[in-house]
């Protein structure tokens, strides 16, 4: 994480050690993983999902390994700061990102979310040229149940996270997907 989207989000500095932690597991993993593949990258929503468990226990009857290198926390910064680990080294052929939504609910500026976003398809489309690109739209979150945490903490969970802030950000995304593009 970098030190201005911690400053920002006053995110305890712990979050830092678990994402060093997670970016050097997939760093080794990545010394064995097949290339030409497809990976899905983001933050925790994408890092949560269990596809590689789906792959080995399951015979999804794909064509493709499914690589997930989802990190918790993360911000279209911090996926800049890492893309080497958690896409180049893998030279897949196709790419998934969900990226953003932390960028939002931290209150990063959008001017920078979106130089951001489109730094990313740049460097993508540059050093993969073959690789197809899909810009994922974000999830519907659900402001109203109680997910345990404190009656303040609920409301400063959503001060800058909404579903129509994320539907205005999918749609300004999906005009930078579409001048790459992807």
């Amino acid at each position: 994480m970098t030190k201005k989207t911690r400053e920002l989000t006053n995110l305890s500095p712990k979050i830092t050690d678990i994402q060093k932690k997670i970016i050097d597991q997939y760093a080794a993993a990545n010394k064995t993983t097949k290339k030409q593949q497809i990976v899905l990258v983001g933050s925790s929503t994408t890092e949560i999902f269990p596809i590689e468990t789906m792959q080995t226990e399951n015979d999804l009857g794909l064509d493709y390994k499914i690589y997930n290198r989802g990190v918790r926390a993360m911000t279209t910064a911090d996926l800049l700061k890492h893309m080497n680990t958690l896409i180049f080294d893998l030279e897949p052929s196709k790419v998934f990102i969900n990226i953003g939504s932390n960028d939002m609910g931290f209150n990063i500026s959008e001017t920078e979310l979106l130089s951001n976003y489109d730094e990313i398809l740049t460097q993508i489309q540059t050093r993969l040229p073959h690789a197809k690109i899909y810009a994922m739209a974000y999830y519907p979150i659900n402001t109203a149940d109680d997910f345990g945490e404190e009656k303040q903490e609920h409301g400063k969970l959503f001060e800058y996270r909404s579903n129509k802030k994320y539907n205005a950000m999918s749609a300004k995304i999906k005009k930078i997907a579409t001048q790459h593009g992807v």
